[in-house]
């Protein structure tokens, strides 16, 4: 039997974002955090058929769309990549958002908004239009909040580093420059990519202690956050690591809302100024520190990020039951 998934491609400031737009298996209707659980359990084969080789790669990234269970909201999102069904993905949100509404896929309540159901709960979403396209996306995140600070950890190849937690949807281990860590200067990517597995093993046991305070499902400490001092359009640069051997090429949706709140937490930025947020080959998110708001007990904020995505491509993809490696692979 041939399964077949009808994907529309695209890219949000240089990260892949693959749009399932049909074959996707049927879920009952229910909350997307509970269809999340019952994908993972049931069909997770699709998305590694579908994000890892041979049809996809390290980075790849993705969303399947579906109607909307909450009444708010004009459809639900499954983000789906390399590691795993993230709650929440920023650079997928303003991928899938340019995708429905150049596609013609979902008819948004309001023109110009569109409310998504995530996992992490309900995002909205600004888009501009110039003629037929979507010129421009701003993105407004699920509550974010610093959650721990000066984690002291000993990293093989590095060193004593010592890092914070912040979560934006996702939680991260924040690094910023310091002793062990000059920045992004003289560094590879594949350095980034060794030292990243390197520190997420050494935050493995405390990893098991961050625990979102309002939704105990989403927890531990699986991407890492590099922080570097301003470019000359922004005003700081990042780089974010997940799944085994992946650096976002985008500055980070979920990763440049988990700098503010890392930065508000810290007295460093305040209610309504901006922190344009820079990739590592150089496309820019801008960041706006929106409103405070309280995540259980700690002092958080919401924030909206600002990007855009494009459309590359419609594709028609095949997974073959006889094909012995129809589920994908790996090299690590």
């Amino acid at each position: 039997m041939r399964h077949r998934f009808f994907c529309i491609d695209s890219h949000t400031c240089g990260n892949p974002v693959r749009v399932v737009a049909g074959g996707a298996p049927l879920l009952p209707h229910l909350p997307i955090f509970e269809r999340r659980d019952l994908f993972l359990r049931d069909h997770d084969w699709v998305r590694t058929a579908l994000m890892f080789e041979p049809r996809g790669h390290d980075i790849m990234s993705g969303v399947i769309i579906y109607p909307a269970h909450r009444t708010d909201c004009d459809f639900a999102a499954l983000f789906i990549e390399v590691s795993g069904c993230l709650p929440m993905c920023g650079a997928g949100t303003m991928g899938v958002s340019t995708v429905v509404i150049e596609e013609g896929l979902v008819t948004p309540k309001t023109p110009g908004k569109l409310a998504i159901e995530t996992p992490a709960g309900r995002v909205d979403v600004e888009y501009k239009m110039n003629g037929d396209r979507v010129e421009s996306v701003r993105m407004f995140n699920v509550p974010s909040f610093l959650h721990s600070e000066g984690i002291t950890v000993d990293v093989q190849g590095m060193g004593p580093l010592t890092v914070d937690i912040s979560y934006g949807g996702n939680f991260y281990a924040v690094v910023e420059p310091q002793a062990n860590w000059s920045g992004f200067d003289g560094m590879s990517a594949s350095q980034i990519v060794t030292h990243s597995r390197a520190l997420r093993e050494a935050l493995a046991e405390i990893g098991k202690t961050v625990v979102h305070p309002e939704d105990t499902r989403i927890c531990g400490v699986e991407h890492v956050l590099w922080c570097d001092g301003p470019g000359p359009n922004s005003d700081g640069r990042d780089a974010v690591f997940y799944g085994d051997k992946a650096i976002d090429r985008s500055p980070g949706g979920t990763g440049t809302s988990a700098r503010i709140a890392h930065h508000h937490g810290k007295g460093r930025l305040k209610i309504g100024q901006t922190f344009r947020n820079e990739s590592l080959i150089g496309t820019i998110f801008e960041g706006i520190c929106e409103e405070e708001v309280m995540v259980g007990p700690y002092r958080g904020i919401r924030s909206s990020i600002g990007g855009w995505a494009r459309i590359i491509g419609h594709n028609t993809i095949l997974v073959d039951d006889d094909d012995p490696l129809r589920h994908g692979f790996m090299i690590v």
